[in-house]
């Protein structure tokens, strides 16, 4: 299949991204329609945007032993739950498939032109909780000595910890929030006139015990997510923050502002980030959620949750299989939902060279598209990348963006 021809051909409008030296502004969007809103355009980022990869002699364990509880944990699920299960995981890679990624620090991310990234937190209100990972434990009470470093600066101290799975996938560029916020800010600050940046912010609250001894993960209530936003604002601070208050406005609902899309415009949202709650398990994808407990409609809240439309807080859905929910997405992006799909899933795609999914992603109108292979270069040799149809760091949504005053 032929990438260049089905993905980087123009559609609408590029957003024109321009680099110059070092030490000067950087100048996104040129000729864009006026008024433009966050909701109105498209744009690239990855999948756990934080992570190194895991120690080889981990990963091959770790693998072996996941497999076959997967297996298990499988086999005894509902239907109903399995299909749902199959739908976000299609293609059956195993763990170590799954993780075959590698990805440079934020900065690099965010000069390369991504304007979205993930950060997976795991809530440790007493510190230390991460520090003397199961897996490094284990392998070195049996003499082994050259495991992969990994970072431990402020491990020790209260907050919150970057990391994908506890005891097994730790290795990050950033070990703890306010270090991975603060790369943010930094970047930001030198580049204040970027495009709205969208972070995916999963709050971890189980882990896989895999090795003996485990860390205990504590579950996110509503201490931790209360601490969750502080921890946000105290880095970032309010300006830089789209937040739901500001798009619910004078709307009794944070539903019907999005359904009447009252995003902010993208010009008056330069060098800020919207946040993407993923709650996890803490609480699930509902009403009942801590994160929404004594604040309807996500009133105060830093970050727009997970949702169904359904939902009266109903702002950001998430849809990642977009070969399956191409039309679904559509549907939504074109009511005034913020979307996030994925281009590829769990490696599959690079491994095949298969791009019917990010061209079907692309397509569906998602305003976030994730992806583990942004730039030349994967763990299977083939040539699979994948870059936003136009170049840039954004462009106009296929599905609803305006079509006049380009």
């Amino acid at each position: 299949m032929n990438f260049n021809k089905i993905l980087v051909r123009p559609l609408l409008v590029s957003l024109t991204f321009i680099a110059v030296a070092k030490g000067q502004q950087k100048i996104e969007f040129s000729n864009i329609p006026k008024n433009l809103k966050i909701n109105e355009i498209q744009v690239l980022g990855t999948h756990n945007s934080y992570a190194r990869p895991v120690d080889p002699l981990v990963l091959a364990y770790g693998d072996s032993l996941i497999s076959k509880m997967m297996g298990a944990y499988l086999s005894s699920m509902p239907k109903t739950k399995l299909e749902e299960f199959k739908e976000y995981h299609p293609n059956g890679m195993s763990m170590a498939e799954g993780l075959k990624y590698d990805h440079p620090p934020f900065p690099d991310q965010l000069n390369a032109g991504l304007r979205n990234l993930e950060i997976d937190v795991y809530y440790d209100p007493t510190g230390n909780r991460f520090s003397d990972p199961a897996a490094y434990r284990y392998f070195k009470e049996k003499g082994v000595a050259n495991l992969a470093p990994y970072h431990k600066e402020g491990l020790d101290k209260p907050g919150f910890k970057v990391l994908h799975i506890a005891d097994f996938d730790f290795r990050t560029h950033y070990p703890t929030l306010k270090d991975a916020l603060t790369a943010l800010k930094t970047w930001s600050d030198e580049n204040p006139n970027h495009i709205p940046i969208f972070i995916q912010l999963e709050a971890k609250d189980s882990g896989i015990p895999v090795f003996p001894h485990p860390t205990t993960v504590l579950k996110f209530d509503e201490t931790a997510f209360d601490a969750l936003d502080a921890e946000i604002l105290s880095v970032l601070g309010k300006d830089k923050l789209i937040s739901p208050d500001e798009v619910r406005g004078n709307y009794q609902t944070l539903k019907e502002a999005v359904l009447a899309k009252n995003w902010p415009e993208v010009n008056k949202s330069r060098g800020k980030f919207i946040f993407l709650l993923l709650p996890s398990a803490g609480g699930g994808n509902d009403a009942q959620s801590p994160y929404v407990k004594n604040h309807p409609g996500l009133k105060n809240r830093v970050m727009f949750m997970q949702s169904t439309p359904n939902d009266d807080y109903a702002a950001f859905l998430l849809l990642d299989n977009a070969i399956v929910r191409q039309e679904d997405i559509k549907k939504y992006v074109n009511m005034g939902y913020m979307v996030r799909t994925r281009s590829d899933i769990e490696t599959y795609e690079a491994k095949v060279n298969d791009y019917t999914r990010a061209k079907a992603a692309f397509d569906s109108g998602a305003q976030v598209i994730s992806t583990d292979f942004y730039k030349k270069g994967n763990g299977y040799g083939t040539s699979y990348v994948v870059k936003l149809p136009g170049g840039g760091v954004a462009r106009l949504n296929p599905v609803n963006a305006p079509k006049k005053n380009k």
